[in-house]
């Protein structure tokens, strides 16, 4: 039997989970349901219903899981809580500093609903954080070292289309080369922010808007801009198209450490990512772990989890005899 799955959301997310959900044999695409009207939503997979998030209720018993697709700002805070009282529910909220609120919020409505939320699946936080806590656990005399990039930033992309005067943006995370290197190497740098990254941003501006203010405020703009190197390229709309409509992503997790009696050794740990597509190769993973949703929930399992709950068996549709002689 398939495992039934529902996307809310059919943004580039959404559309990512669309196309995982084909790749892997025991799953099938039950239903997607937006905010939007659903006549105007046309999705890859036939047969498959569009529909309203008002009907989502009359689905509880048809759907195993249900992939959110929402923003982490404002979406996932409310979607996460609200439908994992009806579903087994895989979000990928990304808000780093408030995973632990949130896990709270889900865990207290996945326990008393009797079902299965898992949070912030995907590569950071997901696959990153599993390997930075391996790094930790295997070199506990260590430093950890996370760069991103180089890779569209699509939450800076949108703090730039907000200036006034901006028609249009893409922004670029870069991992400064000489500090990537020096950890490499075993320096164990301490490195500030600037140090790490550098951010360069490509920009349609609006007919007669001022170049000059628009590329002070993305230079000053705090959170986001201001403790970093920024370079800012004016471009047309059409050289924006041509050279800067793609969404790829990555970035290097890394872990230096010593061991032995007096820490007379070193060791890194490194473990990297170069992603065409970010929110593609985010929706594999999700998908991976609705299936650990369905697992884990047949076994009786109810409450919140993290990737840090999760043993790597359930995120497979191997057997246990297939992994150990295929994989181990």
């Amino acid at each position: 039997m398939s495992i039934r799955i529902g996307i809310l959301g059919y943004g580039n997310l959404g559309r990512g989970v669309e196309c995982a959900i084909r790749q892997n044999e025991d799953m099938e695409l039950c239903a997607v349901f937006t905010r939007r009207a659903p006549e105007t939503l046309t999705i890859q997979t036939p047969d498959v219903p569009v529909c309203n998030v008002n009907d989502i209720p009359d689905w509880k018993d048809k759907i195993d899981v249900m992939i959110l697709c929402g923003g982490s700002a404002t979406d996932l805070p409310e979607q996460t809580k609200k439908y994992a009282e009806l579903f087994n529910v895989v979000d990928s909220f990304d808000t780093h500093a408030n995973i632990p609120e949130h896990f709270s919020n889900v865990d207290a409505v996945a326990k008393a609903a009797g079902t299965v939320a898992i949070i912030s699946v995907g590569w950071d936080p997901g696959m990153f954080s599993l390997n930075r806590m391996y790094a930790n656990a295997i070199l506990p005399d260590g430093n950890d070292y996370t760069f991103w990039g180089k890779g569209v930033s699509q939450g800076h992309s949108d703090a730039i289309r907000r200036i006034d005067g901006v028609k249009d943006a893409k922004q670029y995370t870069i991992p400064v080369e000489a500090a990537l290197t020096s950890v490499r190497n075993g320096e164990n740098p301490k490195l500030s922010t600037r140090e790490k990254h550098t951010r360069e941003c490509f920009v349609v501006l609006e007919e007669g808007a001022d170049a000059a203010r628009v590329e002070s405020e993305i230079k000053n703009m705090p959170n986001y801009f201001a403790d970093y190197d920024t370079t800012v390229h004016f471009i047309s709309e059409e050289e924006l198209k041509k050279n800067h409509s793609g969404i790829p992503h990555g970035g290097f997790v890394l872990r230096s450490g010593k061991t032995g009696w007096n820490g007379e050794n070193s060791h890194i740990i490194e473990y990297s990512l170069k992603l065409d597509s970010n929110p593609e190769f985010t929706a594999s993973v999700i998908a991976a772990y609705a299936r650990a949703a369905y697992k884990l929930s047949k076994e009786g399992q109810k409450g919140c989890k993290t990737v840090f709950d999760i043993a790597p068996a359930y995120l497979s549709n191997k057997t246990p005899e297939e992994l150990r002689a295929t994989l181990l």
